[in-house]
């Protein structure tokens, strides 16, 4: 049993096509364009190094016997 597709068919297509290609567009630029703010604020973060903990190094020692 096959169908025939009608001239309406064709219309509808080609309207749901040109919208679903220019939604594409749409999305692509604006995902793109929140991907290069993030890249650029991370670029523009001052990093500070990251040093270990070291306790201050006293120059006498603390004798042991009192």
């Amino acid at each position: 049993m096959g169908t025939s597709l009608t001239p309406e068919f064709w219309e509808r297509f080609a309207v749901l096509f040109v919208l679903a290609a220019g939604l594409t567009c749409v999305l692509t630029a604006v995902f793109d364009d929140l991907a290069v703010r993030v890249l650029r604020r991370r670029a523009h973060r001052p990093t500070l190094p990251r040093t270990p903990y070291r306790p201050q190094r006293s120059d006498h020692r603390v004798s042991v016997r009192s």
